[in-house]
């Protein structure tokens, strides 16, 4: 059986703003998989995102250390913003693989990401050093996560999880999590569209979050 002492999502990205779907992705999947914990991993320069209006770094990482304090499971991890550079998941689950030894890393995704992963920089090194736990989103089939995988990687792949704990022998047994849930409606795009547009951020943004908001004036122009 899984240890949840040892068991540890990373739940990275941009964070442009956090919002409560994120949240909410996050804690379906700790308590589908009997996470003890999930490490919210903001990018310093995401290198799949275009030009954007993208917050300075210490801003999100402040906003998602402010998220992190609605579930005792989650943790705020400064590692990418810290390095100061482009941010290669490799690179950063190799370094929390040797601060957390003994302990099983699942890598939180979406399957718009997980169809990229071939394009990811040493991707065949990165499925072998952590699990990858694959979300759905609206327009993608889920089921299509196979497809990007070799065939020697298929066997890794788990059958789609839906709703309920996922059982400890699957979880042993497989590498890559295909998981249907239910996702909030929710965008950071929409966010900070509301932002310049004035509007309440009320149900997009956790209180704290959206106050961090308006005091830093972040997204005003």
């Amino acid at each position: 059986m899984l240890d949840k002492k040892s068991a540890i999502g990373l739940f990275g990205g941009t964070f442009n703003p956090v919002h409560l779907g994120h949240v909410h992705a996050a804690k379906v999947v700790a308590s589908t998989f009997g996470l003890g914990r999930v490490m919210f991993i903001p990018s310093y320069i995401p290198p799949h995102k275009g030009d954007e209006n993208v917050a300075p770094a210490d801003d999100r990482l402040k906003m998602v250390e402010l998220a992190c304090r609605l579930d005792a499971r989650f943790a705020a991890s400064d590692i990418e913003v810290r390095a100061g550079e482009k941010s290669y998941s490799v690179i950063t689950v190799e370094k929390i693989k040797m601060t957390f030894a003994g302990s099983r890393l699942f890598f939180i995704l979406g399957i718009d990401a997980f169809l990229e992963i071939r394009t990811w920089r040493d991707y065949r090194k990165l499925l072998g050093l952590c699990s990858f736990i694959v979300m759905n989103r609206p327009g993608y089939n889920l089921l299509t996560a196979r497809a990007v995988l070799e065939d020697n990687q298929k066997s890794m792949m788990a059958p789609a999880a839906g709703r309920g704990k996922v059982p400890g022998e699957v979880v042993n047994r497989y590498r890559i999590f295909p998981i249907r849930i239910r996702p909030l409606d929710i965008s950071s795009t929409e966010i900070r569209r509301r932002v310049r547009a004035g509007e309440s951020l009320d149900g997009l943004a956790p209180a704290s979050v959206a106050e961090y908001i308006r005091e830093k004036k972040l997204y005003s122009v």
